[in-house]
């Protein structure tokens, strides 16, 4: 079974969807009707997001199960591993995963992170220094990482 919640967060409305036993998805995008129920998972997804975004949680501890291709998939395991409070460039993630000239893919996986801020896509950033994309929108992005530097 596929369960749904809405989680009010100080970014925004945050959409959870999981099943029996992982976690699918946390997106800023999605529709929440009165039939959808909660589990145990989106109970305790929306905890650790609570802890987060108030006490400054470093790290989640959710099993995590987002749809995607394995380069995909690839792209955020190493999302993963970016400390709270710290970013990473485009070219850093693609040469930690073995590609150095897969910026642009690495950039496209971001896009298409479905966990939002558990697996941190927030936390990447252009070569530049300057934020890029971000699917929730670059002033959520912000916001994201000034709570974790501050």
């Amino acid at each position: 079974m596929i369960y749904k919640a809405c989680f009010n967060s100080p970014v925004g409305e945050l959409y959870i969807t999981a099943d029996d036993e992982t976690l699918l998805s946390v997106s800023f995008f999605g529709e929440i009707t009165k039939a959808d129920i909660s589990n145990q998972i989106i109970k305790k997804t929306v905890k650790q997001l609570n802890e987060y975004f108030l006490f400054g949680r470093k790290f989640f501890d959710l099993p995590l199960n987002p749809k995607g291709s394995d380069f995909q998939k690839k792209v955020w395991s190493e999302l993963i591993k970016i400390p709270f409070g710290e970013v990473r460039t485009y070219k850093e993630i693609a040469s930690a995963i073995g590609n150095s000239n897969a910026s642009r893919a690495v950039g496209h996986a971001n896009n298409k992170n479905p966990i939002a801020i558990i697996i941190p896509c927030h936390r990447v950033i252009g070569t530049n220094g300057k934020l890029t994309g971000y699917a929730g929108g670059i002033d959520k992005k912000q916001k994201l990482l000034n709570l974790e530097t501050t």
